[in-house]
């Protein structure tokens, strides 16, 4: 394509995202939509014009955190980032991230279905694969059929040096082949279950088909593993988080090890699923040559993304937002939630549009269970609130304490005002999203877009 084509597509682009958001609905993909239309190879282009490159991180759980995680330590160091940080992960929203933006590196999160295309447009320096968890069946089918996908990824010299969670047997399989793969994972067995989850995934050896063998579960099927069968076994993590303490919903510590170096780290997001997340931001960093005390600092000082265990008040009220969105993510939230002393007010928001996933059986998979006797009002809303309210039914929740609001500003009303103390909001992702459009509205939060 000539300058001069490109140059009018970028307009057209730009110009189709400023009457988006005139209209208010926000635009955050459409000019990158808009401009691949017209230049299917703009994403290449655009990203070849950055000095230091790319990088790139997919997951079904925690991109958009371990993504700020990154930034937030690169940030650090002077680094310019172009930065899909609205979440827009698709081509659409890359390329409009690409379009907008001007800095030395790109810094993207991208879909797991999208990554196969995308590395190959990109090019990044590193790619951090984090992990691979059951999510949106009815979208992209079982856990096999992207993790097929991602050995084509593996194995592609697109995609750079490879950053592998060890303690995920999925991902850990895929770096066989590359002795310059670097691996992360948890060294702590104080945080360790008792027995693997119901909604643990990964239970058989991708290269003989037995069983694993666990020594330690961490978190539905990550852990610390070996196949009797062939002798396959989890990769030793150069990247690595001891002395894990969990602080409720508020924060976790751990010693991070990169190596023979070591520095405490105090997270300032909660739960065992931040400290993975924060362990595959130091390791990618670290691929690109930041130093320990730069990892560490960074990762103190991170914000939370909306949704992601992020605070505010509504009505005079603290609430705290945790993104649910699959069995394994949604037992780590209450996990997280159970840690808490006393009983919580819950507002809990289950829709099935399609970015959430038709399906949402997967509510049945996930242990509310373990939040029976920690609840003293819940709320569910959403398009399914019917059924979140069943399922917390069989939980062991007094029916008298479920109330059913499927209409969001009510539920949100009625949630708000019938109790003290902190709220807790537990939203699948379109809900997530209309939750915030309310907030915005209430002026709770600020709006995404200028």
């Amino acid at each position: 394509m000539s300058p001069l084509r490109t140059s009018v597509a970028a307009g057209a682009a730009r110009a189709a995202g400023g009457l988006s958001r005139l209209s208010g609905r926000g635009g955050t993909s459409l000019p990158g939509k808009v401009l691949l239309q017209i230049d299917p190879h703009a994403i290449g282009r655009l990203s070849a014009r950055l000095p230091q490159g790319s990088v790139v991180i997919s997951a079904t759980n925690g991109k958009t955190t371990t993504a700020a995680m990154v930034a937030a330590i690169l940030e650090r160091t002077g680094e310019r980032l172009v930065h899909n940080r609205a979440g827009a992960n698709m081509a659409g929203g890359i390329a409009a991230t690409l379009l907008e933006g001007e800095g030395d590196r790109g810094l993207f999160e991208v879909d797991e279905f999208w990554l196969d295309g995308l590395v190959a447009a990109l090019h990044p320096r590193a790619t951090l694969l984090a992990n691979l968890f059951r999510d949106q069946l009815d979208r992209y089918g079982e856990l096999e059929t992207i993790a097929e996908r991602w050995v084509g990824v593996a194995g592609s010299p697109d995609a750079g040096r490879l950053v592998l969670n060890a303690d995920d047997p999925v991902v850990a399989d895929l770096g066989r082949d590359h002795p310059d793969a670097i691996f992360f994972g948890v060294e702590d067995d104080g945080v360790a279950l008792v027995s693997m989850q119901h909604a643990s995934d990964a239970k058989h050896c991708r290269r003989c088909g037995a069983p694993y063998v666990y020594d330690a579960h961490y978190m539905g099927h990550l852990g610390r593993y070996h196949c009797d069968s062939c002798g396959a076994r989890r990769p030793d993590p150069l990247v690595r988080a001891r002395d894990v303490r969990l602080h409720g919903v508020t924060a976790a510590s751990f010693t991070l090890e990169i190596g023979r170096e070591r520095a405490p780290v105090r997270l300032p997001l909660p739960g065992l699923y931040n400290v993975y997340n924060a362990l595959g931001a130091a390791a990618l960093t670290h691929a690109l040559g930041i130093g320990l005390a730069d990892i560490a600092a960074g990762l103190e000082h991170v914000r939370a993304a909306f949704g992601r265990a992020e605070s505010t008040r509504v009505d005079g009220r603290d609430v705290s937002i945790m993104l649910v969105k699959n069995p394994a993510g949604a037992n780590e939230v209450l996990r997280t939630l159970a840690l808490e002393p006393g009983e919580h007010d819950l507002l809990a928001i289950l829709n099935d549009a399609i970015a959430d996933g038709r399906d949402v059986s997967w509510i049945w998979d996930a242990d509310f269970e373990v939040l029976a006797g920690h609840l003293r009002r819940v709320t569910c809303s959403g398009s399914r609130a019917a059924e979140m309210a069943l399922r917390l039914k069989y939980a062991g929740i007094p029916q008298e304490r479920i109330h059913v609001e499927v209409d969001l500003p009510a539920a949100i009303d009625g949630a708000v005002g019938d109790g003290r103390g902190r709220l807790f909001a537990l939203p699948t992702y379109t809900a997530m999203l209309a939750l915030r459009e309310e907030l915005v509205a209430r002026g709770a939060v600020e709006s995404s877009f200028g």
